[in-house]
């Protein structure tokens, strides 16, 4: 069996403290994580795609077996492009897991060679959505401890610094 690569995928706008606890008890798993930012994701983000993609990266930066890069199109083709075995999906609770779970079985139907693995938020980070931050940040909030000081000054650039 070769190396171990998993994909954690995302839209990331922002990447939050719950994020980042999913990505570290990932790379504690796998040989290597790749921390991938959807370009395309049904929403319309607050951040553009390398805005996103930049605070992604700082805020892994310091996790050595994690790397950052953003992808569009479906993310089963992206994971073959990186010959990724796995996809790592967080779950905060319960009610996320219909969702994740019928993505899962759809993934599966188009490339069963790669697996999906669930992981729950640690129970610290399971309140915690990029959308709350960014409300709680718009309307002038404290975010502390929620996301990572760089999200937290990108935000208070993008709502107050206008």
């Amino acid at each position: 069996m070769g190396s171990r690569i998993a994909v954690y995928p995302g839209s990331f706008d922002p990447i939050t403290f719950g994020h980042l606890d999913i990505a570290r008890r990932a790379a504690g798993i796998f040989e290597k994580i790749i921390v991938a930012v959807a370009e395309q994701t049904g929403k319309t983000p607050l951040f553009s795609l390398p805005e996103r993609t930049r605070l992604a990266a700082l805020a892994c930066s310091d996790l050595r077996n994690i790397e950052v890069t953003c992808f569009s199109g479906l993310l089963v083709d992206f994971a073959r492009s990186v010959y990724a075995q796995v996809i790592i999906r967080g779950l905060r609770a319960v009610s996320d897991f219909e969702f994740e779970f019928a993505l899962s079985l759809m993934n599966s139907r188009l490339a069963p060679e790669i697996e999906t693995v669930f992981l729950p938020t640690s129970e610290g980070h399971s309140f915690v959505s990029s959308s709350m931050i960014k409300e709680i940040s718009r309307l002038g909030g404290n975010a502390q401890g929620m996301a990572p000081e760089c999200v937290l000054a990108a935000l208070m650039e993008k709502f107050h610094n206008k």
